[in-house]
Protein backbone atom coordinates (compact mmCIF):
# COMPACT_ATOMS: atom_id res chain seq x y z
CA UNK A 1 0.00 0.00 0.00
CA UNK A 2 1.21 3.49 -0.81
CA UNK A 3 0.58 6.33 1.64
CA UNK A 4 0.83 10.06 1.02
CA UNK A 5 3.17 11.55 3.65
CA UNK A 6 1.89 14.62 5.50
CA UNK A 7 4.71 16.77 4.12
CA UNK A 8 3.44 16.27 0.55
CA UNK A 9 -0.26 16.92 1.12
CA UNK A 10 0.09 20.54 -0.03
CA UNK A 11 0.91 19.26 -3.54
CA UNK A 12 -2.67 17.94 -3.73
CA UNK A 13 -4.49 21.11 -2.67
CA UNK A 14 -4.11 22.75 -6.08
CA UNK A 15 -6.59 21.52 -8.72
CA UNK A 16 -5.17 18.87 -11.06
CA UNK A 17 -6.92 20.36 -14.08
CA UNK A 18 -9.31 23.18 -14.96
CA UNK A 19 -11.97 24.26 -12.48
CA UNK A 20 -15.50 24.66 -13.87
CA UNK A 21 -18.35 26.08 -11.79
CA UNK A 22 -20.69 23.22 -12.71
CA UNK A 23 -21.31 20.33 -15.11
CA UNK A 24 -23.20 22.34 -17.80
CA UNK A 25 -20.19 24.64 -18.19
CA UNK A 26 -17.89 21.76 -19.19
CA UNK A 27 -20.24 19.73 -21.40
CA UNK A 28 -18.81 21.06 -24.72
CA UNK A 29 -15.34 19.73 -23.79
CA UNK A 30 -16.71 16.20 -23.24
CA UNK A 31 -18.02 15.65 -26.77
CA UNK A 32 -16.44 12.63 -28.43
CA UNK A 33 -14.23 11.77 -25.45
CA UNK A 34 -14.31 8.89 -22.98
CA UNK A 35 -15.47 10.33 -19.64
CA UNK A 36 -14.13 9.06 -16.33
CA UNK A 37 -15.46 10.43 -13.03
CA UNK A 38 -14.27 10.24 -9.44
CA UNK A 39 -16.72 11.05 -6.67
CA UNK A 40 -20.33 10.39 -5.79
CA UNK A 41 -21.67 13.90 -6.43
CA UNK A 42 -19.85 14.36 -9.74
CA UNK A 43 -21.08 10.95 -10.88
CA UNK A 44 -24.66 11.81 -9.98
CA UNK A 45 -24.46 15.22 -11.68
CA UNK A 46 -22.87 13.93 -14.88
CA UNK A 47 -25.63 11.32 -15.14
CA UNK A 48 -28.27 14.02 -14.60
CA UNK A 49 -26.68 15.93 -17.51
CA UNK A 50 -27.26 12.92 -19.76
CA UNK A 51 -23.65 11.73 -19.93
CA UNK A 52 -22.86 8.12 -19.06
CA UNK A 53 -19.28 7.83 -17.86
CA UNK A 54 -17.10 4.98 -19.07
CA UNK A 55 -15.70 4.72 -15.55
CA UNK A 56 -17.11 6.00 -12.28
CA UNK A 57 -15.29 5.65 -8.96
CA UNK A 58 -17.34 6.27 -5.82
CA UNK A 59 -17.08 5.58 -2.10
CA UNK A 60 -20.58 6.36 -0.81
CA UNK A 61 -19.50 9.60 0.87
CA UNK A 62 -19.33 13.28 0.05
CA UNK A 63 -17.40 15.68 2.26
CA UNK A 64 -17.17 12.87 4.86
CA UNK A 65 -20.98 12.48 5.00
CA UNK A 66 -22.73 9.33 3.74
CA UNK A 67 -24.50 9.47 0.39
CA UNK A 68 -27.78 7.57 0.59
CA UNK A 69 -28.05 6.80 -3.10
CA UNK A 70 -26.06 4.81 -5.58
CA UNK A 71 -25.70 5.96 -9.19
CA UNK A 72 -27.92 4.13 -11.62
CA UNK A 73 -25.19 2.94 -13.93
CA UNK A 74 -25.70 -0.10 -16.11
CA UNK A 75 -22.16 -1.29 -15.98
CA UNK A 76 -20.17 -4.00 -14.34
CA UNK A 77 -19.25 -3.27 -10.77
CA UNK A 78 -15.95 -3.79 -9.06
CA UNK A 79 -14.91 -3.11 -5.51
CA UNK A 80 -11.57 -2.00 -4.14
CA UNK A 81 -10.29 -1.46 -0.64
CA UNK A 82 -8.50 1.89 -0.28
CA UNK A 83 -8.10 3.60 3.11
CA UNK A 84 -7.95 7.40 3.34
CA UNK A 85 -4.65 8.94 2.29
CA UNK A 86 -3.54 5.86 0.37
CA UNK A 87 -3.45 4.23 -3.03
CA UNK A 88 -3.67 0.46 -2.79
CA UNK A 89 -2.65 -2.15 -5.35
CA UNK A 90 -6.29 -3.27 -5.26
CA UNK A 91 -7.49 0.18 -6.38
CA UNK A 92 -4.83 0.38 -9.10
CA UNK A 93 -5.82 -3.06 -10.42
CA UNK A 94 -9.53 -2.15 -10.46
CA UNK A 95 -8.76 1.05 -12.38
CA UNK A 96 -6.53 -0.72 -14.90
CA UNK A 97 -9.21 -3.37 -15.51
CA UNK A 98 -11.86 -0.68 -15.92
CA UNK A 99 -9.78 1.27 -18.45
CA UNK A 100 -9.07 -1.93 -20.39
CA UNK A 101 -12.72 -3.04 -20.45
CA UNK A 102 -15.26 -0.27 -19.73
CA UNK A 103 -17.89 0.58 -18.68
CA UNK A 104 -17.25 0.04 -14.98
CA UNK A 105 -18.42 1.34 -11.65
CA UNK A 106 -15.73 0.99 -8.99
CA UNK A 107 -17.05 1.11 -5.45
CA UNK A 108 -14.29 1.94 -3.01
CA UNK A 109 -14.32 0.61 0.52
CA UNK A 110 -12.54 3.54 2.14
CA UNK A 111 -11.83 6.73 0.24
CA UNK A 112 -11.70 7.40 -3.51
CA UNK A 113 -10.23 10.94 -3.45
CA UNK A 114 -6.72 9.97 -4.60
CA UNK A 115 -7.98 7.63 -7.35
CA UNK A 116 -7.59 10.50 -9.83
CA UNK A 117 -3.82 9.90 -9.88
CA UNK A 118 -3.77 6.23 -10.96
CA UNK A 119 -6.78 6.89 -13.20
CA UNK A 120 -4.92 9.55 -15.21
CA UNK A 121 -1.86 7.27 -15.40
CA UNK A 122 -3.97 4.36 -16.75
CA UNK A 123 -6.30 6.37 -19.02
CA UNK A 124 -5.84 6.61 -22.75
CA UNK A 125 -4.85 9.99 -24.19
CA UNK A 126 -7.86 12.12 -25.06
CA UNK A 127 -10.04 10.85 -22.22
CA UNK A 128 -11.31 13.32 -19.63
CA UNK A 129 -11.22 12.81 -15.89
CA UNK A 130 -13.69 14.73 -13.73
CA UNK A 131 -13.70 15.11 -9.96
CA UNK A 132 -15.28 17.48 -7.49
CA UNK A 133 -13.70 20.44 -5.78
CA UNK A 134 -15.95 20.86 -2.70
CA UNK A 135 -17.83 24.17 -2.58
CA UNK A 136 -16.12 25.34 -5.80
CA UNK A 137 -17.13 23.16 -8.74
CA UNK A 138 -15.76 20.38 -10.92
CA UNK A 139 -12.19 19.81 -12.03
CA UNK A 140 -11.73 18.58 -15.60
CA UNK A 141 -8.43 17.08 -16.70
CA UNK A 142 -7.87 16.08 -20.31
CA UNK A 143 -5.50 13.14 -20.36
CA UNK A 144 -2.43 14.05 -22.38
CA UNK A 145 1.35 13.69 -21.98
CA UNK A 146 1.50 16.62 -19.53
CA UNK A 147 -1.31 15.16 -17.38
CA UNK A 148 0.38 11.76 -17.28
CA UNK A 149 3.73 13.34 -16.38
CA UNK A 150 2.15 15.33 -13.54
CA UNK A 151 0.26 12.25 -12.30
CA UNK A 152 3.49 10.21 -12.31
CA UNK A 153 5.20 12.96 -10.30
CA UNK A 154 2.37 13.07 -7.75
CA UNK A 155 2.38 9.27 -7.57
CA UNK A 156 6.14 9.34 -6.84
CA UNK A 157 5.45 11.32 -3.64
CA UNK A 158 3.74 8.30 -2.05
CA UNK A 159 5.74 5.95 0.16
CA UNK A 160 5.41 2.16 0.46
CA UNK A 161 3.96 0.91 3.74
Amino acid sequence: MLRLPAEHRDCFKRPFGTLYPDIPALLPVLEGRPVYVVGDVVTENILKAGITPQIAIIDGYTMRSPVNRSPLLRSRRATAWNPAGTITPELIAAIEEAVADPPRLIIVDGEEDLAVIPLVIAAQPGAVVLYGQPCEGVILRIVDAEAKERAEFLFSLFVEE
